[in-house]
C-alpha cells in the first residue's frame, strides 16, 4: 500500500485519514496550525445537511449581497478591496448564480450529504456515540411568509430527490421545541438532517486515528512542493521535506494558495464564519433551526446552546468583526424573544475561515496535471457535512475503487 501525506487537519483531512489507514494505507496528515484551534470543522453549526441542497451560487444572492454590503451587521458582507482573485471570483459567482445550475447541482448536493450521514452513522459507532450525533431534523424558521414560500419550493425539490420534509404553522413549530418561546410565521421540517458537536467528534476522530497508527504533524506549513514530471515527490516545509507516494490537499481556505506553485488553479475565497456557544443556556431546544430571514443557526451541543452565522468575504485573516457578533446577537430575539444582550455577556465568539468555491461545489478528486495529487476542499459551509463522504471519495479513488459519487461538478480542475 502507499505512504499518503495528507495537508490539512480538519473534517475533510480526518476523513481521508480514516478511510486511508482503513484500506491499509500509511498516513501522515501535517497541518498549518494546532489540533485545538486549526479549522471551521471545531465552532461551526454542527449540521449534517441534507436539506442544503441549493448551493450558494444561487439566482438573486449576487443582488441580496449587493444590498446586504450597505449594513455591516447583516447575514452577508463582503468587504470592498481591489484584489485580482476577488474580482475574478465575483464574476465566476455572478456566471455560476443560475436556475440551471441549481438544477444539475441539487441532485449531486443531496447525494453526497445522504452518503455522507451514514459515513457519520459508521463513525458514531466507531467512537462509541461520543460526539452528541443526534437525527431530529431540522428546522428552517421564518418569520416572512413570502421567504417561507420561497422555502415551500426547495422542500418540494427535496421531496423529489427523496428527502422528507413538512411545512408547519407558528403552533407546530412552537410544539417541536417547547422548552424555548417562538416568534415565528411558520417553518419548514428536514426530517433527514442531523446535528452533533463537532469539536467532540473532531477531538474523538483525532484520538481513534493516533492509536491506529496516523501520524500528526501540526504547525507544519507546506511553502514548497518538489515534483519529478507529473509526480509529486515530496512537501517542502520550513523544517523538512515529507516525501510520499500520494498526496491529498484538504488545504480549507489556503488550498488555492498552497497549489498555485504547482500551476493549478482551485479558485476559493475565506468566507469568515462566527459563532457564540452558550455553556448553560436558559432555555432548552431539542431540535436545531435556522432562522432563515438572518441567516443564523441554533444548534443544542449536549448542554450547550450554538448560535453560528454570517458570511463575510474580507480575505484570509481571521479577525474579529464586532458588527458581525452584533449581527448574531440582535437576530436572535427576533425568533426567540425571551433572549437578551445578558445571556451573551460572558461568551467569547469563535471565528473560522470557511473556503468557497465560485459554484458553490466542493473541489473533489485528482488533478489532471499530477498522478499522485487529490484534492479535498471549497466545501463552503458544508465543510463538516460532506467532510466524511469527502475523505471516503478520495481513498477510494487513491486505492484505486469506484468512487462512490461521481460527478465532473465535483471536478478539482474545472476553473483551471
Amino acid at each position: 500500500m502507499s505512504k499518503v501525506v495528507i495537508v490539512g487537519g480538519g473534517i475533510n483531512g480526518l476523513s481521508a485519514a480514516y478511510y486511508l489507514q482503513k484500506r491499509g494505507h500509511e498516513v501522515t496528515v501535517i497541518d498549518r496550525g494546532d489540533p485545538a484551534t486549526t479549522n471551521c470543522s471545531f465552532g461551526n453549526a454542527g449540521y449534517v445537511s441534507p436539506s442544503h441542497i441549493v448551493p450558494l451560487a444561487a439566482p438573486g444572492m449576487v443582488m441580496m449581497g449587493l444590498k446586504w454590503m450597505r449594513d455591516p451587521e447583516s447575514p452577508f458582507y463582503v468587504r470592498p478591496r481591489l484584489a485580482p482573485d476577488l474580482i475574478s471570483w465575483g464574476w465566476q459567482f455572478y456566471r455560476a448564480g443560475t436556475k440551471a445550475h441549481v438544477d444539475k447541482a441539487a441532485p449531486v448536493l443531496c447525494e453526497l450529504n445522504m452518503a455522507s450521514r451514514a459515513c457519520y452513522e459508521e463513525l458514531n459507532d466507531i467512537l462509541g456515540d461520543s460526539f452528541s450525533f443526534s437525527r431530529k431534523g431540522l428546522l428552517m424558521i421564518f418569520k416572512n411568509p413570502q421567504a417561507l414560500e420561497h422555502e415551500i419550493a426547495i422542500a418540494e425539490r427535496a421531496n423529489e430527490l427523496g428527502l422528507q420534509t413538512e411545512v408547519l404553522d407558528a403552533a407546530q413549530t412552537q410544539a417541536r421545541n417547547p422548552g424555548i418561546r417562538q416568534d415565528v410565521y411558520g417553518s419548514v421540517f428536514f426530517a433527514d438532517d442531523c446535528h452533533m458537536a463537532p469539536f467532540q467528534m473532531m477531538a474523538n476522530l483525532q484520538r481513534h486515528l493516533e492509536k491506529a497508527g496516523v501520524q500528526f504533524q501540526w504547525k507544519t506549513e507546506v511553502i514548497d512542493w518538489k515534483r519529478d514530471g507529473r509526480k509529486v515527490k515530496a512537501i517542502v516545509t520550513a523544517d523538512a521535506e515529507i516525501e510520499g507516494d500520494e498526496f491529498v490537499l484538504c488545504g480549507g481556505s489556503w488550498s488555492n494558495s498552497i497549489v498555485k506553485s504547482l500551476g493549478l488553479k482551485m479558485p476559493i475565497q475565506a468566507g469568515k464564519g462566527y459563532s457564540l456557544t452558550l455553556k448553560n443556556p436558559r432555555f432548552k431546544m431539542e431540535i436545531p433551526a435556522i432562522l432563515v430571514e438572518r441567516r443564523v443557526a441554533v444548534t443544542p451541543m449536549g448542554n450547550q446552546l450554538r448560535f453560528a452565522g454570517t458570511m463575510e468575504i474580507a480575505g484570509l485573516n481571521t479577525d474579529v468583526n464586532p458588527a458581525r457578533i452584533r449581527g448574531i446577537k440582535k437576530s436572535v430575539p427576533m425568533y426567540f424573544p425571551d433572549f437578551t444582550d445578558d445571556d451573551f455577556q460572558e461568551v467569547q465568539p469563535w471565528v473560522g475561515l470557511r473556503p468557497c468555491s465560485p459554484d458553490g461545489l466542493p473541489y473533489v478528486g485528482r488533478t489532471r496535471r499530477y498522478d499522485n495529487l487529490s484534492i479535498g476542499a471549497g466545501h463552503a459551509m458544508l465543510g463538516l457535512s460532506l467532510g466524511p463522504i469527502t475523505g471516503l471519495l478520495l481513498a477510494q479513488t487513491i486505492s484505486g475503487e469506484k468512487p462512490q459519487v461521481i460527478s465532473s461538478m465535483l471536478d478539482p480542475d474545472r476553473y483551471g
